[in-house]
């Protein structure tokens, strides 16, 4: 947004056609400031022309939306769509099966990238492939930017803050929710859990190569199922991607602290809640490993698709953070909407916006929303309406 910019575009969006990608789309119509210069990517002409006029009823300042084409299978396609804009959004997931592309694209070109992938494999395999090059270039390569895993991210953040510790930290986040899931997140936590043992190896390969903070330790905890007794909910350890990014967090700022843990949960107000919940993550695990089963619970679970604003509108998450040092404790907490569809379009839009507009801090490689964004995400977000709030 700057004389002589010599990049087109400030943010192209890919995967509008899709439901998730189409909120985006649409919060960026409603949001992004006066004067974004934006456009959509993809494979189909005719589909994001429909998803043009569907925005052009919003405003119709946007019935002259550029329209770029981008084709995973294309990369010469992918590279003019990195060199034409500072950031890049895809919602064009299983990232695993379709993501590495466009991440090679905007590493090369030096075009910042942000995703809402939750599939820890595909991160550390991009990491792996992609980050020198990014670091080379300039590239900021922001990967979990929904609902995971920014509310955990930055309501760790949030809470070391106010925490202020000059010594160890140990953090809890115990996540609450009513709402319903996206087909795409389904479809990655199902291809992730049918791989688990590529999953651990893409990990082990990646801590072999990745540099530790020197004099400080940090790390992921698991835990175990037990009854929170600061919050009094009965927690169940969560095998998600956000203990990960929380870590890497930690690692890349000193402000976590000299030793500094951090573990994952579900919060349930009820034990026998915590048994089901258990057995269903147990029992779709289990399904995963069987190719049938696997393939029965994916046509049972359409991607592209979601509720309606009614259903969305009804829908809230909560992530309450448990933080202890030096003999005090603080409870804090991050709250919303509809966490799959319209916190998740929120949190990527702004995310975007972030990183084409703000004077963020001096950051390349693949990096995460804390590192690369922190206290101006979590403005932004704050005043979207996603509340962080310390509890008394």
């Amino acid at each position: 947004m700057t004389a002589g910019d010599p990049r087109e575009h400030d943010i192209v969006l890919l995967g509008a056609t899709g439901f998730t990608g189409g909120l985006t789309a649409e919060y960026l119509v409603r949001h992004a400031p006066a004067g974004l210069r934006w456009a959509l990517a993809g494979r189909n002409t005719a589909k994001l022309e429909a998803v043009r006029d569907r925005l052009a009823e919003i405003d119709p300042a946007t019935a002259e939306l550029p329209l770029l084409h981008a084709d995973s299978a294309d990369p010469a396609s992918l590279a003019d769509v990195a060199a034409s804009t500072k950031v890049v959004i895809t919602t064009v997931g299983p990232y695993l099966e379709h993501g590495e592309p466009l991440v090679a694209a905007c590493a090369e070109a030096g075009t910042d990238y942000v995703d809402l992938t939750g599939e820890p494999e595909f991160v550390d395999r991009m990491y792996l492939a992609h980050h020198a090059t990014a670091e080379r270039t300039g590239a900021r390569i922001v990967h979990a930017c929904g609902f995971d895993s920014i509310p955990h991210d930055l309501g760790a953040l949030f809470t070391v803050q106010q925490l202020d510790a000059s010594g160890p930290v140990r953090l809890r986040g115990v996540v609450r929710s009513a709402g319903t899931f996206s087909g795409g997140t389904f479809h990655s936590a199902l291809g992730q859990f049918s791989r688990a043992r590529q999953m651990r190896s893409a990990m082990q390969e990646r801590r072999r190569v990745e540099p530790r903070p020197e004099g400080r330790r940090v790390r992921a905890v698991g835990g175990k199922p037990h009854r929170d007794d600061v919050l009094g909910y009965w927690l169940l350890p969560m095998p998600t991607i956000d203990p990960f990014i929380v870590a890497r967090s930690a690692a890349a700022l000193p402000a976590y602290g000299p030793d500094f843990s951090y573990s994952h949960y579900a919060g349930t107000k009820t034990l026998r809640y915590a048994v089901g919940g258990a057995a269903g993550v147990a029992g779709i695990f289990g399904a995963a490993q069987v190719p049938p089963l696997r393939r029965f619970l994916l046509t049972k679970v359409p991607q592209g698709e979601g509720p309606d604003p009614e259903r969305r509108a009804r829908s809230w998450f909560t992530v309450d953070f448990v933080g202890e040092s030096g003999g005090r404790t603080v409870h804090t907490r991050v709250s919303g909407g509809d966490p799959g569809y319209d916190e998740t379009a929120k949190m990527l839009a702004e995310s975007a916006l972030c990183l084409a507009l703000d004077d963020n801090p001096v950051t390349a490689g693949q990096v995460t929303t804390a590192q690369a964004m922190g206290d101006h995400l979590l403005a932004r977000l704050q005043a979207a309406g996603m509340r962080f709030e310390v509890v008394e």
